[in-house]
């Protein structure tokens, strides 16, 4: 089964309690059924307790990009938090495990 690693590479940025992640597709070919299959709610199922707000969704088409910002996932951010990674840099990574299900199904 593919996975999103296979098909994309991401960064990730915090701001508080909120973590953005950016997922930039290897191949513009790619870009129009990504962005047809990764929405804010595959991505928020997929996180799971990790992210307790919504997330958002924000295409960038001219770099064949979808923007995610993820609210309440940093457990009060940099200053505050008691986590291994108050930055939610690993989120990027984590994000990138997804198993594409359905996708060879298109």
């Amino acid at each position: 089964m593919k996975r999103l690693y296979d098909l994309a590479h991401a960064r990730a940025g915090d701001k508080g309690e909120t973590s953005n992640i950016a997922v930039f597709c290897y191949r513009d070919e790619d870009y129009p059924e990504l962005l047809a299959w990764l929405s804010a709610e595959r991505v928020k199922s997929f996180m799971g307790d990790l992210v307790r707000g919504p997330v958002e969704r924000y295409p960038v088409e001219s770099l064949c990009a979808i923007n995610f910002v993820l609210h309440d996932a940093l457990r009060g951010g940099v200053t505050r938090s008691l986590a291994l990674d108050p930055h939610g840099k690993s989120l990027s990574s984590a994000l990138l495990e997804m198993p594409l299900v359905g996708w060879d199904d298109r």
